[in-house]
C-alpha cells in the first residue's frame, strides 16, 4: 500500500469518526426525549373496592 493512500484513509478516518460520535450522540439523546411509544390500555379511573381501614391498626 502506498503513502498516499494510507494517508487519504487517515483523512478519510479523522473526517469520520466525528461524523459517527455526533451521529451516536443525536440518536440517543433523541430517543431519550422522543415521547414514548409505550402501548398500554386506556383504563381510565378505577373506584376503590376494598374495606376501609380501622383506626386502631395505624
Amino acid at each position: 500500500m502506498s503513502t498516499a493512500s494510507k494517508a487519504r484513509r487517515m483523512i478519510k478516518s479523522v473526517v469520520e469518526i466525528p461524523q459517527k460520535l455526533i451521529t451516536a450522540t443525536t440518536n440517543g439523546v433523541s430517543r431519550i426525549f422522543s415521547p414514548s411509544n409505550d402501548d398500554y390500555p386506556k383504563s381510565g379511573v378505577q373506584p376503590y373496592d376494598g374495606e376501609p381501614a380501622d383506626n386502631k391498626h395505624y
